[in-house]
């Protein structure tokens, strides 16, 4: 079997490439043609904003599962350039839908719990009306509905919050800003589920060993995130108290993290105050069970601190 997966370098690719390894010849790809393999003397396309060349990577390639972890996530840089969004997160990833069906190929495809307004309390199941906030909530759906479309053989997994060891995240972040500032202020009035890329990456792994199986039946739209929820602000109080006793130096004391409402954080795309996700589809179809978010973001924290740790 060979695997074309988009996005290698981001936090979910990176793990992909990890996980995905095993099922067949893989071929992963970077947005930088000077990261891609070489067909014909060319480097094979992984731009998602270059519509034909994607195309004619998909044909040249031949995969039986196409994996999209690319997309275009700055959310608030969306609202200032929605076509550049649009093209990324949506067109593009219907030239892929429609070449998988062509090949005969399987599609996975990753989504957001930012199609949704982020009102109430309680967690979204798939069958949840949608309603975006914003243009990269708007682009992202107007993708996952550009798959149902076109390609029946696919995997729609939305998910929130993700974090890794590799690349940029919030608790990246919180880590950095811990050592460099004495106080914080941060949002306590949005709610989700901080999920590990890896845990992503392995559950693709075991969908997609079912899918091209045979199990048709499990083709389809999931919810995919750690379990329990949390809020930006206990998220970044688990994050520091944890780099406390990993010995790392904070500038910040525990006391002087401030919880703040959104409105007090204006930014240029509105942000759902609600991104719970209810799981149970995915947890029943596939025999899983998803771990609490505290698990997948301590195993982070003890990969990343003792390396911070020791470069002060």
């Amino acid at each position: 079997m060979k695997i074309l997966l988009l996005g290698k370098d981001g936090q979910l690719g990176w793990e992909l490439q990890r996980s995905l390894a095993p099922l067949g010849e893989l071929v992963a790809l970077s947005r930088n043609p000077a990261n891609n393999a070489l067909h014909q003397g060319q480097p094979l396309c992984g731009d998602l904003s270059n519509l034909q060349g994607l195309a004619e990577t998909v044909r040249s390639v031949r995969p039986n599962l196409i994996v999209n972890a690319a997309a275009y996530t700055e959310i608030d840089k969306a609202e200032h350039n929605p076509d550049l969004a649009r093209c990324i997160n949506a067109t593009a990833v219907g030239v892929l839908a429609q070449e998988a069906q062509t090949l005969g190929a399987a599609l996975v495809h990753y989504s957001t719990d930012y199609v949704f307004d982020g009102s109430g309390e309680q967690p979204r199941d798939e069958n949840a009306a949608t309603a975006p906030l914003n243009v990269y909530g708007k682009t992202k759906l107007e993708g996952e509905q550009l798959v149902q479309q076109h390609c029946p053989k696919h995997l729609i997994f939305r998910t929130s919050w993700v974090y890794s060891a590799h690349g940029n995240n919030f608790a990246k972040t919180m880590l950095q800003l811990g050592q460099e500032r004495k106080r914080l202020s941060i949002v306590n009035d949005q709610f989700g589920a901080p999920t590990s890329a890896e845990l992503l990456a392995d559950i693709t792994a075991h969908a997609v060993r079912q899918l091209l199986a045979g199990n048709q039946a499990c083709a389809g739209l999931y919810h995919l995130v750690a379990n329990g929820q949390t809020s930006w602000y206990d998220y970044a109080c688990f994050v520091l108290d944890a780099a406390r006793r990993a010995g790392l130096p904070l500038q910040v004391a525990p006391d002087a993290i401030a919880a703040i409402p959104t409105c007090a954080f204006p930014t240029a795309a509105n942000r759902p105050h609600n991104s719970r996700l209810a799981t149970q589809k995915l947890q029943k179809t596939f025999g899983l069970t998803l771990p609490h978010w505290q698990c997948g973001l301590q195993r982070m924290l003890d990969e990343v601190l003792p390396i911070l740790t020791k470069r002060l």
